[in-house]
């Protein structure tokens, strides 16, 4: 049971295993990482996905259940199998990822009892990789049209990605989430150049319309852009273990307080970049922790340079 006193959120998308090479295999997906640190961060969050009726399904069903994330709306797929992915580092401890198609997180059905919850849930949380195939595409362009605030993490992977596909959802979002990475080569598709992220941001806010926009930047931080102004915050100082949901972990952070209406700017881009810091300075996208551990880092993390307020850059328009 949810608390009706809690903020609430649905992320839609991919459910998989991440296979890394010599560890134990562990629950992954852009969208079920963000769901997993929004509950860390006291959100009732849950995911809309589905997994194949194998025996990945069941455990992966089963791994969730044990960390009280709501299951009810992950369908139960007969025709395809649960996805894994299989994945590697490069020397800079970034990812790379092998996303075998024609699984169950493909073929999400449109189901009455999610669009009821939609409306009733304070954000939508999804992606570009789940509309690679047309059954998921389709549903997720439903429950868009029943959201109160659709927020659109690009995370591209190629060659799963279409443009048209990126500028339609891109005009349906309310806030959409790149990293540096993602904006430059999104910029490149549309055949445009800006001497700035700034600009880039400011031209993007223009021709779809976007009311907000975050940018993560690792270690150069973050950037927040909203009521015509841009926000820019500086990183959290850690050993990086792996990137793996680092950009995901940044998102939730930023949702848990964002969405929290009586929180400020600072408090929102701080909980961004000391939850993503917190991600990258553990193994896995979905590490075990309670937010107490969360806590008492980001207390030992956030120097009084951190606490500052963070620099408004006005956007003349």
């Amino acid at each position: 049971m949810t608390n009706s006193n809690k903020i609430k959120v649905a992320c839609f998308g991919e459910v998989l295993w991440d296979l890394f090479p010599g560890k134990e295999k562990s629950a992954g997906g852009a969208p079920f990482n963000v769901a997993y640190n929004l509950f860390k961060m006291g959100i009732d969050s849950r995911m809309i996905s589905s997994v194949g009726d194998d025996n990945a399904g069941t455990e992966i069903i089963k791994k969730i259940e044990n960390w009280n994330i709501p299951v009810d709306s992950i369908q139960i797929n007969k025709n395809y199998p649960t996805s894994t992915v299989v994945a590697t580092f490069d020397e800079h401890k970034e990812a790379h990822y092998d996303i075998v198609s024609n699984v169950a997180w493909d073929f999400i059905e449109v189901v009455a009892q999610d669009i009821e919850t939609i409306k009733r849930e304070d954000a939508l949380v999804f992606g570009s990789l789940a509309t690679r195939n047309p059954k998921s595409k389709n549903t997720l362009f439903t429950l868009l049209e029943n959201s109160r605030f659709n927020v659109f993490d690009i995370n591209l992977r190629k060659p799963h990605y279409d443009l048209g596909v990126i500028k339609d959802l891109l005009h349906k979002s309310h806030l959409a989430k790149f990293n540096k990475a993602e904006l430059l080569l999104l910029m490149e598709f549309l055949g445009k150049q800006y001497a700035s992220e700034e600009d880039i941001v400011s031209y993007l806010q223009d021709v779809f319309e976007l009311p907000e926009i975050i940018v993560s930047k690792g270690s150069k931080g973050a950037l927040y852009a909203s009521d015509g102004e841009l926000y820019l915050y500086p990183a959290v100082d850690i050993v990086v273990a792996d990137t793996v949901g680092s950009g995901d972990a940044f998102l939730a952070g930023f949702l848990s307080k964002r969405l929290d209406k009586t929180a400020s700017i600072n408090d929102i881009m701080q909980q961004a970049v000391t939850l993503g810091a917190y991600i990258t300075s553990k193994e896995g996208a979905c590490p075990e922790y309670e937010i107490s551990d969360f806590q008492l880092f980001a207390e030992t993390r956030n120097s009084h340079s951190q606490k500052k307020e963070v620099d408004n850059v006005i956007v003349n328009r």
